[in-house]
Formats: C-alpha cells, sequence, structure tokens
C-alpha cells in the first residue's frame, strides 16, 4: 500500500537497534527521507548502511538538552521534519522497594522529558506547515504495569498523558500525535531484561506473546501516513494480546 508519505522528512530517535531501527526501514520503504539517531557511532553507522537514504546523526537523547540538540541537527540535515518518531532505551529494571529514589529523575528525563523537549522543539514547525506526525514509542507497561519496571510503567505512563493532551491541541493544525505500546519483541531490550530467555522462543511464552520488531515498524509507519491522518491522540498496544484489560 502507498502510505502517502513519499518525500516526507523523519527523524527516527533510537534508531540504531530494536523497534527504533524498524521504524526507520520501514518509514524508508514508504518513500521517506530518515534520520537515523544512536549514541555509538559504530553501531549507528552500520544500521544506516541497511536503511536506503539514512542519514546518521549521533547523539544522546537521554536529556532534554541532547533530545533538543537532536531536533536541530536533524532539521539542518533534512530541512525540515515532517515525521517525529521519539524513543530512548528503558530505564533499569526493578521494583517498588529495590528501585532507589535517586533513579527516578534520570528515568524521567531519559523516557519523558526528552518527548517533551524533541515535541516542543520539532512540532511549532509542523503547525506552521499544516502538516506532521508524532509517533512516541512508549511501553505496554503503561496500559499494564510489569512488576519489575517501576521506572519504565511510571515516566511512559507520565508520556501518555503529555501526548494526549498535546494531542487535542494541535489537531486543528493538521498534526497528530501517537503512541504504540509495544509488548514482548525479539530485540536487544528483551534480552538486556530477561537474558538467556530472550532468544527462547519456548522460555519467552512463560511472559507473553513474542513479537516480530519488522511487524512492528510497519504499524508505526502507518500511523504516520497520510491514511492516518484522523487517528490522533491514540495509545495503541502493540502486544500480540498481553495486556489483559478492556481498555
Amino acid at each position: 500500500m502507498d502510505l502517502g508519505i513519499s518525500g516526507r522528512r523523519a527523524l527516527v530517535a533510537a534508531s540504531s537497534a530494536g523497534l527504533g531501527l524498524a521504524t526507520a526501514v520501514a518509514l524508508a520503504e514508504a518513500g521517506c527521507q530518515v534520520v537515523m539517531n544512536g549514541r555509538d557511532p559504530d553501531r549507528l553507522n552500520q544500521a544506516a548502511g541497511g536503511v536506503p537514504g539514512a542519514i546518521p546523526i549521533v547523539g544522546d537523547v537521554s536529556d532534554s538538552a541532547g533530545a533538543a540538540a537532536l531536533v536541530e541537527a536533524a532539521t539542518e540535515a533534512l530541512g525540515g521534519i515532517d515525521i517525529l518518531v521519539t524513543n530512548a532505551g528503558g530505564p533499569p529494571g526493578g521494583n517498588w522497594a529495590s528501585t532507589d529514589i535517586d533513579l527516578y529523575p534520570a528515568a524521567l528525563d531519559l523516557s519523558l522529558m526528552s518527548v517533551v523537549a524533541m515535541t516542543k522543539a520539532a512540532v511549532p514547525a509542523m503547525q506552521a506547515q499544516g502538516w506532521g506526525r508524532v509517533l512516541a514509542i512508549t511501553s505496554v507497561s503503561v496500559r499494564q504495569p510489569l512488576d519489575n519496571l517501576i521506572l519504565s510503567n511510571t515516566a511512559r505512563a507520565g508520556v501518555t498523558g503529555y501526548l494526549k493532551t498535546m494531542a487535542n491541541q494541535v489537531a486543528a493544525d493538521g498534526v497528530t500525535v501517537n503512541s504504540l505500546q509495544p509488548g514482548y519483541h525479539a530485540t536487544d531490550r528483551m534480552r538486556q531484561l530477561y537474558g538467556d530467555k530472550a532468544g527462547n522462543l519456548e522460555a519467552m511464552a512463560a511472559l507473553g506473546p513474542v513479537g516480530d520488531p519488522g511487524d512492528f515498524g510497519r504499524i508505526a509507519a502507518f500511523l504516520c501516513s497520510e491514511h492516518a491522518r484522523f487517528i490522533t491522540g491514540a495509545a495503541l498496544p502493540v502486544d500480540g494480546g498481553l495486556s489483559a484489560g478492556l481498555q
């Protein structure tokens, strides 16, 4: 299907691996000019080498200053940003009792304030041109908190509230704002959290269904498409049915 976004300019944060990389690939396949981002130059350049036309920009989005600087650099490289996909590596695992209070500010900077900073930097120009797409990669833990991810649960719930509020305020300007809530996918993040289990689908079955990052990327690209212009303020689970709630 032609997504109607060929030639659009896209920035995908934290896209040297995992779901960010899959999203960058899908947007490039849809004809977008894509800026990819990561902290490790070698890893980023290797990933970008497999995405036709991708522009790699090294940067750290773990705080507001780094996130805003990435948007500025991508705007200069592309001549503007039509599609912004916010993403970042997840904070450390841990539960309520084991997680020290001093770890919360860094987790909020990484998973919440980076999104605020990137949207503040990129969206005004989208409003001015009358077209834009903002898509955040969050987590199914927003919908169904996971016991050992209290930092992620807390920060990403804040992102969801922020984006829902923002969506209502920019919709009239032709800008949609949505988020995707991934469950378990075969990524490095899974290996970091679950070790050897992540490489064993039978072992992972006890945690829940494991998805293909490529499928996730294609769903992300659709929400950035022209066809999705009437979808905004949505927080869509992409979790293979992991979340058990009705909403």
